[in-house]
């Protein structure tokens, strides 16, 4: 597990993610000001499942308070072919750091598997933050309606070996 400070003075926790977190997770992605407007449909019946949380290295940032920690955000890794399959952060706590914190562990965790790239498909809104975060573009993922009706750019991680 990893720990940061927020700009608040509240403590990061990342650990894995669990079943009884899907619910939160869910709500995370369905209520993301980054999927409003034309975006809404992606995420609209959107479910991170029990099942999902199972068969993924899925992890949460949690903020450490008194009322036993808020979900903050949440990423997970899959494997085989190394992708960020889903990162999200709480619209209310981006700019604090939520998501590079996952980033880097998302990258440690890659490091320990033996993996040296993570490709990451984004959003097309959240293109600045992957290339802030260091992530390459690599090219353009084309539009798959009535699925995504949007080209998404495609990015990879490169995971040093430290």
């Amino acid at each position: 597990m990893s720990s940061r400070t927020s700009p608040i003075s509240q403590p990061i926790m990342i650990r894995r993610a669990v079943a009884r977190d899907a619910k939160r997770l869910t709500r995370l992605v369905r209520g993301s000001g980054a999927y409003e407007g034309k975006y809404a449909a992606a995420v609209a019946g959107y479910r991170v499942g029990p099942d999902y949380i199972e068969a993924h290295r899925a992890f949460v940032a949690v903020g450490v308070d008194e009322r036993g920690g808020r979900v903050l955000g949440f990423y997970s890794l899959i494997l085989a072919p190394p992708e960020l399959d889903l990162l999200f952060v709480a619209d209310d706590v981006q700019g604090w750091g939520v998501g590079r914190l996952l980033v880097a562990h998302m990258q440690s965790e890659a490091r320990a598997a033996g993996i040296d790239r993570v490709k990451v498909v984004s959003h097309v809104p959240a293109e600045g933050f992957y290339h802030r975060a260091g992530a390459v573009r690599i090219g353009t993922v084309l539009a798959n309606p009535p699925a995504v009706p949007w080209d998404r750019p495609e990015f990879e991680f490169r995971v040093s070996s430290e």
